[in-house]
């Protein structure tokens, strides 16, 4: 995508990271945010998000070499106030702000939740070029964030990580691993995280549908 890290691809005037963030700015429960990002860009990056109308309590981190550790990084900059984290990454910017609600409800009540949609496609076991038996779908999700999830459940989550030397793909396995549940909770089809062309352009199709429902 031209060499543009995708989170600074420009969508209607604005970066896809400004887009994503936005949806928090605007959200009535959201009260403090945290971006991490490459150590290069640190310098200045939280006036710049000002200047893009991203106003709520800020703080830019360097992020580390997997997501596991921007998280982390993040995570150690909370404000004391904070009580429930959710994680969402930056190039999901069509979250809708109901899903915020839902998922903040659900962490309220049973302590740690995440966004999922189910499986529609079939699945098919293969090798060698040769299709093998199908798989049955229904009991499989695809996740989506944010994902959520009490504080002090998700910093013993990390640390326990880091002391193992553990790394997962998500937040959700790190709190799994305290023997804790999480709530699944009804994601969209339109949460899309932007990570290849074809992505891409379902991004500004989706960007144009909007404007012209405003419009």
């Amino acid at each position: 995508m031209g060499g543009t890290p995708k989170q600074f691809l420009l969508l209607g005037g604005s970066t896809i990271l400004v887009r994503t963030l936005d949806t928090f700015e605007r959200h009535p429960r959201i009260d403090s945010l945290v971006v991490a990002v490459h150590p290069d860009s640190v310098e200045g990056f939280a006036d710049a998000l000002r200047r893009e109308g991203i106003h709520k309590t800020l703080e830019v981190v360097a992020g580390g070499s997997s997501r596991q550790e921007s998280v982390a990084a993040a995570l150690d900059v909370l404000p004391d106030s904070v009580n429930i984290v959710l994680v969402h990454d930056a190039v999901r910017p069509f979250l809708p702000s109901d899903r915020i609600t839902a998922v903040i409800d659900a962490v309220r009540e049973h302590g740690a939740a995440a966004l999922a949609i189910p499986l529609t496609d079939t699945l098919r076991r293969g090798a060698n070029g040769i299709f093998g038996r199908s798989m049955d779908r229904s009991e499989l999700y695809c996740m989506q964030t944010p994902q959520g999830f009490r504080r002090d459940w998700f910093e013993e989550a990390h640390e326990r990580a880091r002391q193992e030397g553990y790394s997962a793909t998500d937040d959700v396995a790190l709190v799994e691993r305290l023997g804790r549940e999480v709530r699944m909770v009804e994601g969209t089809s339109t949460n899309i995280k932007i990570t290849t062309p074809a992505d891409w352009a379902l991004a500004k199709a989706l960007w144009e549908s909007e404007q012209a429902e405003i419009s």
